[in-house]
């Protein structure tokens, strides 16, 4: 299999007897970067666990992955143990749930190799080179996931992948949840690698930024089945399917169109310092939010952004400076009905919802704190009609809503008790570029209805550019640029915020314009 890469072949799949793959075709050759793109439940995913022997119970898979002459598709678990890990490899997306907790960095980096004979010894400096290679050179082996950085974390993913030096690295969207400075390194990282010795990646992703930066050819899959590949350049150019101008648009929403705003703060931070022992965390920071107004915090991880929000939610206390929220002292002395104006949407719905309960139970949680009113379910069902569901769906529960129905659902949640003021946190980073599109399109119009104050915390520029009127940067604790947008992003004053601006992946302009006839080669398919 050495140097070959993999060729998925007219692959289909039913799980308990639900078509999830049609005839799926797709070549992921050596020395090459082939990107899989498309949204959630089409198919990405399934496609890379059938690639790699880790299809779920009742999956009922046909056609063939071919490693060479060699059909993978049949082997036992056996046999794929002699294979997976050493030949193909597989970075998941989200590290923190893919390393064990309680085992250090080192011991899981060595984990493959000693589980093939390796002695410990020899393991253990193999794991230290692997590190050293994805620039963790300076961090003990003897370190726990919880002590990492998100990017750290992932790229002591990638160490354990490269473990066995696989021919062939499928990469499951190894960047969403990382701020812009870190994603840029590590997708360096892949590039430089595979560049270097020459394997196999096949990289998964909703984010054509990262494909145009990134990628050699891409594949863009809908519904189970490839709808449109080509090399990179020429897909962008005079791509043929509707879908993937579709999600081209979508990827590049337009610029926030200036809207007036009061001129009342309606929520301040003054000269305010949060400290954890001898450590810093925020350092004399001024933030002012007005009324209708959309203010971004950008930053990397790490900068302060969490720490400034919990300190302005009332969850923490202060070293230093004041918080006024509506003209009266806020933070942890905010009244009860102060509270109620003040509502948060999380990044993940899924995980800040229980399972277990119905989403009823959920919208009505925050009465929990606020004082539970006598037309509670009446507010419920009018919430939910707000952010585009229906009273209907009172009575079921998450896991029967999609990826962007959990997250107008955690907007409901944080609109039931009438707030003045929304904090998003990372609200749309985990999005596909549709349905993040049409959330800012429901939050723009939120705003215009009910006159709503966001602060707006992402990594992600774009997003930011197209539902902030302001943003301010944080670097270290303290904030080094502030402004309007289009000023802060087109004519950054601060070191600092043009690295940001130069880390985030986009597609060239030219890319998007060019109006181009489709060039010989090209492959576009109708779905069936």
């Amino acid at each position: 299999m050495t140097g070959s890469g993999l060729r998925v072949q007219d692959l289909s799949l039913s799980i308990h007897g639900t078509p999830v793959l049609r005839n799926v075709v797709l070549d992921v050759p050596a020395g090459r970067v082939t990107a899989l793109v498309g949204e959630s439940g089409s198919g990405k995913s399934m496609t890379a666990l059938a690639m790699i022997g880790l299809l779920p119970q009742g999956a009922q898979p046909n056609g063939a992955v071919l490693a060479g002459d060699r059909d993978l598709m049949g082997l036992t678990e056996g046999e794929w143990l002699a294979i997976r890990g050493q030949r193909v490899a597989m970075i998941f997306q989200e590290p923190m749930t893919a390393l064990n907790p309680v085992q250090t960095i080192g011991a899981q980096v060595s984990e493959t190799l000693r589980l093939r004979g390796t002695r410990a010894a020899e393991a253990r400096d193999i794991a230290r080179d692997c590190l050293n290679r994805v620039g963790l050179g300076a961090l003990s082996l003897d370190r726990y996931p919880h002590q990492l950085s998100g990017g750290q974390r992932q790229r002591v993913c990638i160490a354990m992948a490269l473990a066995l030096r696989p021919d062939v690295l499928i990469a499951d969207e190894p960047t969403t949840a990382l701020d812009v400075t870190t994603q840029a390194g590590i997708l360096a990282l892949l590039r430089d690698l595979v560049d270097e010795t020459g394997m196999a990646l096949l990289l998964i992703t909703h984010d054509l930024g990262v494909v145009a930066r990134m990628a050699d050819h891409v594949a863009v899959m809908r519904a189970g089945q490839i709808v449109e590949e080509g090399m990179t350049e020429t897909l962008f150019r005079a791509h043929v399917h509707p879908y993937t101008a579709d999600l081209l648009t979508a990827t590049q929403p337009p610029p926030r169109l200036p809207r007036p705003s009061g001129d009342t703060p309606i929520l301040q931070a003054r000269a305010v310092t949060r400290r954890y022992g001898a450590k810093t965390a925020v350092s004399d920071v001024d933030l002012t939010l007005h009324k209708g107004e959309s203010l971004g915090l950008v930053g990397e991880s790490g900068c302060g952004k969490s720490t400034l929000t919990r300190a302005l939610l009332g969850l923490e206390g202060l070293q230093g400076g004041q918080i006024v929220f509506r003209g009266a002292p806020g933070g942890t002395d905010m009244t009860r009905a102060d509270r109620a104006a003040i509502s948060v949407v999380f990044q993940d719905p899924y995980g800040s919802f229980n399972p277990r309960w119905s989403i009823r139970r959920i919208l009505l949680e925050p009465f929990h704190l606020t004082g539970r009113p006598a037309d509670a379910g009446a507010r419920a069902a009018q919430a939910l009609e707000q952010v585009g569901l229906s009273a209907d769906d009172l009575t079921r529960y998450p896991h029967e809503f999609s990826g962007g129905q959990r997250q107008r659902i955690a907007i409901a949640r944080a609109l039931i008790t009438r707030p003045d003021v929304l904090v998003l946190d990372e609200a749309v980073s985990a999005l596909d570029v549709r349905v993040r599109a049409r959330i800012l399109a429901l939050l723009d119009d939120l705003q215009d209805r009910l006159g709503l104050s966001y602060l707006f915390i992402s990594h992600d520029l774009t997003v930011v550019r197209a539902i902030c009127d302001r943003v301010l940067v944080m670097r270290d604790g303290r904030i080094v640029e502030s402004g309007p947008v289009e000023q802060v992003f087109d004519r950054p004053e601060d070191t600092y915020t043009r690295s940001l601006i130069a880390a985030a992946p986009t597609i060239p302009a030219a890319w998007l314009s060019a109006t181009q006839p489709p060039p010989p080669g090209r492959k576009g398919r109708t779905e069936t």
